[in-house]
């Protein structure tokens, strides 16, 4: 498929590298990036991911050489961005904690070339609702984006067929993060059969597809904000994205990061949607995730890796939502944008 001039209207950012971090790593890697080639193809639209590799392993093959790269028919371009060992090291806790994951994202956001500009992990599948949603180009400036993070079994067949994975991550959902709220609302009766379950379905369709276009909300209180998982999905254009300076660079573990930018964006009183549940993502499950993890193994790695504690973080929030400061704490060149990386571009070809 010929590249198209134009910029793309979705950029989406993740950050990794090959290394065996939650275990598997190579393959849900591959998982992610064999579905968004997939969602791409099947929608026709040209996007732009953004893949950081912060930090790469001497000795160890670059991303761009193990992961599956676009063919003639797809539709999705993917940049490879190096950020080397030496400039990982200038920042504090270096050795502590390999891949400072907001940072990370930061150089991504400033390089994106969308205009609309999807942060997340590289161990997630896009559902297809998802991706039919995105594919609308619904999506405003002055609004975030959040989704639901549905969590799903580990053994899973990494060769099986993108569709076939879709319906497992469906069918097997272990534990689902966020806010939904069109779980509760009642869909209205009509007289039996057929055409009841047919006039729901029109119906629960044009709810959930009208209800992100419509259903912008103002935060007014920290409790509204939808945090939980919000590293795996956080969408805004990327106009919003320098409005609130990016992630906050800090020398520390990723936890909690990334709720900080949901509360800068409020405090720029850009809108929150909540998109409805079937609009989710699946995460394969891992022993090194934050949720799914052996607590007593945390316990150790919590003591070992500085991080932010969500009491500070909870109170920041109650500030930047209450208009009493902003959370511009990062300097001009965040994202690294004073640095010249190393790129490597695949286009379909």
């Amino acid at each position: 498929m010929p590249v198209s001039e134009s910029p793309p209207y979705l950029s989406i950012v993740a950050t990794t590298r090959n290394d065996d971090h939650g275990k598997h790593m190579r393959q849900r890697m591959t998982l992610f990036v064999r579905g968004l080639l997939y969602q791409t193809r099947r929608i026709q639209q040209e996007v732009e991911l953004i893949l950081v590799e912060w930090n790469p392993i001497a000795g160890r093959p670059f991303l761009a050489e193990i992961l599956p790269r676009p063919e003639k028919e797809d539709y999705l371009t993917i940049r490879y961005i190096r950020v080397p060992p030496g400039i990982h090291h200038t920042f504090g806790n270096a050795d502590k904690i390999p891949l400072f994951q907001m940072i990370a994202k930061n150089v991504g956001i400033r390089r994106a070339k969308g205009r609309f500009v999807l942060c997340t992990n590289v161990d997630l599948l896009f559902s297809s609702p998802l991706f039919d949603f995105l594919a609308g180009m619904y999506l405003f400036e002055g609004s975030y984006y959040r989704c639901n993070r549905c969590d799903i079994p580990s053994e899973i067949n990494y060769d099986s067929s993108l569709p076939d994975l879709l319906d497992y991550g469906r069918n097997n959902i272990l534990n689902r993060l966020g806010l939904y709220h069109l779980e509760d609302m009642v869909i209205p009766k009509t007289n039996a059969g057929e055409r009841s379950n047919k006039f729901k379905l029109l119906l629960k369709s044009a709810i959930n597809y009208l209800w992100p276009v419509f259903y912008q909300k103002r935060i007014v209180r920290v409790e509204q904000v939808d945090t939980v998982a919000c590293g795996d999905f956080t969408l805004m254009s990327k106009q919003d994205w320098l409005k609130i300076g990016g992630y906050l660079e800090l020398g520390a573990y990723s936890i909690h990061i990334d709720s900080l930018a949901l509360y800068a964006a409020v405090s720029e009183n850009i809108k929150q949607v909540v998109l409805p549940p079937s609009f989710c993502t699946y995460h394969v499950s891992h022993e090194d995730g934050w949720e799914q993890g052996d607590p007593f193994r945390k316990l150790i790695k919590d003591i070992e890796r500085p991080m932010l504690q969500w009491d500070t973080v909870y109170r920041i929030g109650e500030i930047l939502i209450k208009g009493e400061q902003k959370l511009q704490l990062n300097p001009p060149n965040w994202g690294l944008a004073d640095h010249q990386l190393e790129e490597v571009i695949q286009y379909p070809e």
